[in-house]
């Protein structure tokens, strides 16, 4: 007779072993879903990491629990697990037998039920209890199907569907599984004192032309001013002035090309007039056209009557 359970419920169990089956429906939006169990000690906590059985580590040190492969059935997916109650260790106490989705929470998961069988009694025999899964809030990643737990000198399972947001790493590290994601960068304890000092990052380069290559920068000397007055600081625009006369000349650091030539354009010569009260100039071509010269009369006493 198969018991259906609530959640919070617990039934005894009359069974030497157990075939834990979760069982979900196919849907477009569904993430996979793998069963696991973690085998608690007095103290609620696993007695090591190899007391978590799941796909990435399907088998007990012991056998005792196992993870069987994944399977497709006619109304959907299955993942089992089994445990042999009756041959497991004193110290283990509980059995808790969870279920993780990856792609997705679990309130993607249609029609998400657990069964347990017995694992000793015939192949098809319908299951001794069957449980419908509901996560409480649906943004779980994890959850805690149920657990068997000893109760006298049998065992007994509690119905429970509580989860985690935070997946099955979330799942582990609660009962103590140190797990290790691989996706930590922080450095080991005293690995930064035992590489040395940090080295300094590269800075800008210095200005003016010096390069600090050690020690701190050095600044350009200056050029020697007028009889020790220092020069003024040069800009873009300026142009130095000429010293006066006696004064040391400053040493130029480039000299400009002198300006490109104008070209030359003959053009006819001007007459060129004389300043006021300066004599006129005397035309060289003022020989009259028999080239002779003759001096003029010189003062009215040559004047003829």
């Amino acid at each position: 007779m198969t018991h259906v359970m609530v959640k919070g419920s617990n039934i005894p169990l009359d069974a030497s072993g157990i075939r834990a089956v979760l069982r979900w429906s196919p849907a477009p939006t569904a993430p996979d879903v793998d069963a696991s169990v973690l085998l608690l000690g007095a103290d609620g906590r696993v007695r090591s990491d190899a007391d978590f059985v799941f796909y990435n580590a399907p088998r007990h040190p012991s056998g005792l629990a196992r993870h069987l492969p994944k399977q497709r059935v006619s109304d959907g997916f299955t993942d089992t697990v089994e445990v042999d109650l009756a041959a497991l260790d004193p110290g283990v106490d509980r059995v808790v037998v969870a279920a993780s989705c990856d792609g997705g929470p679990f309130r993607l998961v249609p029609d998400l039920v657990l069964a347990l069988f017995d694992a000793a009694g015939p192949q098809h025999a319908a299951p001794l209890v069957t449980f419908d899964v509901v996560p409480d809030t649906g943004q779980e990643s994890a959850l805690i199907c149920g657990e068997l737990y000893r109760k006298d000198a049998g065992w007994k399972f509690r119905a429970l569907g509580q989860g985690y947001a935070t997946g099955l790493v979330g799942l582990a590290t609660e009962y103590g599984i140190a797990v290790d994601d691989g996706d930590s960068e922080e450095p080991a304890q005293g690995a930064t004192a035992a590489a040395g000092p940090t080295a300094a990052m590269p800075g800008p380069a210095p200005t003016g032309g010096y390069t600090a290559a050690a020690g701190p920068a050095v600044s350009a000397p200056e050029p020697p001013g007028a009889y020790g007055y220092p020069l003024p600081a040069p800009y873009p625009s300026h142009v130095p002035a000429q010293p006066a006369y006696g004064y040391p000349q400053p040493v130029a650091a480039t000299i400009p090309p002198p300006p490109p030539q104008q070209p030359v354009v003959h053009q006819q010569p001007q007459q060129a007039y004389p300043a006021y009260g300066y004599p006129q100039p005397v035309a060289t071509n003022a020989l009259p056209p028999d080239g002779h010269f003759t001096l003029p009369p010189q003062g009215p006493q040559f004047q003829s009557a």
